[in-house]
């Protein structure tokens, strides 16, 4: 039996996951301080960890109002849900996994199940107690026949490689043979084949079943234990107790924290635009800027010029996307909640690779790397972290700035300006409008929308430049695949549990919102969690190889850019260390200096 115990070294997690200076200075010393900050940490006040006070931070968009781990879908929820809730295992800057809820744990031989032992003691915020039981709850409600119905989106990445999962999701079946509570502290997770990702799978954050337990799944994202501070409970180091709703967010400490202590009394959240952010941060009226957007590149400058403030850069965890809707769900499956590739029907226009690949050579990313992020961010071409061992320039298409090609393909594929009025019509003559939508908040997005207007019509494509819509609403057009939909921009923080994208580009992922099929593609995934070939990195690294290169030249998306993170604090904040996917770490040992 191979078993792995680890010693009790411990981070906290963040559970789902989005710039070279231009500078007059010597750049040697730059890249010195740039180096230091990119490793985290800072030297903070001199002396002992004070106990009390409270931190403002700023997002620039409220979050939706979703604070459930099993239902959340976007990075503003995730600025609460990283202090209230937590899972069995973390990870350490390197993406290995530690244990966290649990202390230790066995994997058997073939990798088929792994056993793990729960640290004792550990509280819920309304005092209960967390046991094994909460874990079979949160898993088997994950798998649960309704939870994709009623919104649910974690199953494909956490719950589908359980044993009896198909049965059980299905409804065919009230036994959930996946997760087994042996004893109160102990919690065995067994899986139909041998699994590569056991302890990814594992990971994910665990929910009351106290709370939870009698709520049929349609009604739990409903559920006032979802929606409102102060009936939000979780195990983590804070408390979710105020809102005033799009404005502001409050966690106070839980001084029962099964690991210490917090130093401080509150975390508050201020929604604020990005425009008066920084004049928030230079007046100290806020202390720290971090996920998901972090300090705007345009402003590093001003902001590395603040002496009460730190500057913390380091790559993304993710990256921005022009997406193209190739093809829509149908009102029918739609209202049923359901994902059915055989049913989509095709977006017309979108649907032809060429036009696709002729919109991409037409958009100058390293321009808008260069005038957007100033620097402070990279072109990327393929849907993987960079961070991960997986990622693999060299296997995808590049797509150069080369507007003679764009105009070429389009050509190639019947869309040709045969009216003399500097737009392509479609191949059989129709006007050609191409709709570009784009949510409000991040500034950074927004200043894109129109550059890329501008470049695909220098090449003769008609952009109708939709009115740009509040997160929560744009979201859920997305979501319900809006039949008139063309280009929509989106920005994704990656999962660092595993480099498997499947979660975001197979054919049956919620996330999947160009709603690619691709056969290949499909192919590849699958091989490449297939056992026991995909027990050997270097295999699993050649079949992702080769995925990106489908993805790269079916083209789901255009990958802009992966900005960089740029995270800022007040210097009285002290204790700050993030992990490569979130500024979010181990928010019990921040503290504030006088």
């Amino acid at each position: 039996m191979l078993k792995k115990k680890w010693l009790l070294f411990f981070v906290f997690m963040l559970s789902v996951g989005f710039v070279l200076a231009a500078c007059n200075e010597d750049d040697s010393s730059k890249e010195e301080g740039n180096k230091t900050q990119a490793e985290g940490g800072d030297d903070g006040a001199s002396g002992e960890p004070q106990k009390g006070g409270t931190i403002t931070g700023a997002m620039d968009t409220a979050p939706a109002g979703v604070f459930n781990p099993i239902f959340y879908e976007e990075a503003y929820e995730a600025n609460i849900l990283d202090f209230t809730h937590e899972s069995l295992v973390s990870q350490n800057k390197e993406l290995e996994f530690e244990p966290h809820l649990a202390k230790e744990w066995e994997i058997n031989e073939d990798q088929t199940e792994i056993t793990l032992k729960l640290e004792e003691g550990v509280k819920w915020h309304d005092g209960e107690e967390f046991t094994a039981n909460d874990v079979v709850f949160t898993y088997k409600a994950i798998s649960t026949h309704g939870y994709i119905e009623a919104g649910g989106i974690r199953s494909s990445e956490f719950a589908e490689r359980l044993l009896g999962y198909e049965e059980f999701s299905k409804g065919e079946t009230d036994e959930f043979e996946g997760v087994v509570a042996e004893d109160d502290y102990t919690v065995t997770f067994k899986f139909t084949e041998p699994n590569v990702t056991i302890l990814k799978d594992v990971s994910f954050s665990i929910i009351p079943e106290h709370i939870f337990g009698e709520v049929p799944i349609d009604e739990m994202p409903e559920h006032p234990a979802t929606l409102n501070p102060g009936e939000v409970i979780g195990t983590g180091p804070f408390k979710f107790t105020e809102m005033l709703e799009r404005e502001q967010y409050v966690l106070e400490k839980h001084a029962d924290y099964w690991k210490q202590e917090p130093y401080l009394d509150k975390i508050v959240w201020r929604v604020v635009d990005q425009s008066v952010m920084l004049g928030l941060l230079e007046s100290e009226e806020i202390d720290f800027i971090a996920d998901p957007s972090g300090v705007p590149a345009p402003d590093y400058e001003t902001v590395s010029g603040l002496e009460h403030v730190e500057i913390i850069e380091q790559p993304d965890f993710g990256y921005q996307l022009m997406g193209f809707k190739i093809n829509h769900r149908t009102d029918a499956d739609v209202e049923a909640g359901k994902i059915e590739p055989d049913n989509w029907v095709p977006n017309e226009d979108m649907s032809e690779q060429k036009v696709r690949q002729a919109m991409a050579y037409a958009i100058d990313r390293n321009a808008l790397v260069d005038n957007l992020l100033y620097g402070h961010g990279s072109v990327i071409n393929a849907p993987i972290a960079q961070q991960f061992w997986a990622y693999d320039e060299e296997a995808a298409t590049k797509y150069e700035f080369d507007p003679e090609k764009a105009k070429s393909l389009l050509d190639e594929a019947g869309y040709k300006d045969t009216n003399d009025d500097g737009f392509r019509e479609t191949p059989d003559g129709k006007e050609w409008v191409v709709n570009l939508n784009y949510p409000t908040g991040n500034k950074l997005r927004e200043d894109s929308a129109p550059i890329l207007e501008k470049f695909l019509e220098d090449v003769g494509i008609n952009i109708d430049l939709r009115q740009p819509k509040e997160m929560t609403a744009y979201q859920e057009e997305l979501e319900k695949d809006n039949s008139d939909w063309d280009l929509y921009l989106l920005g994704w923080s990656l999962g660092s549990g595993d480099p498997d994208p499947v979660g975001l580009w197979n054919a049956g992922a919620p996330y999947n919102y160009s709603r690619w099929n691709n056969e290949e593609s499909e192919k590849l995934l699958k091989e490449a969690v297939k056992t026991p070939e995909a027990f050997e990195q270097e295999y699993r690294a050649k079949k992702y190889s080769e995925w990106q290169s489908v993805f790269s030249e079916d083209l789901p998306a255009l990958l802009l850019y992966a900005q960089n993170k740029i995270y800022a604090h007040n210097k009285r904040l002290n204790g700050v260390n993030p992990m490569p996917y979130s500024y979010n770490n181990e928010p019990e040992n921040w503290w504030v200096s006088d």
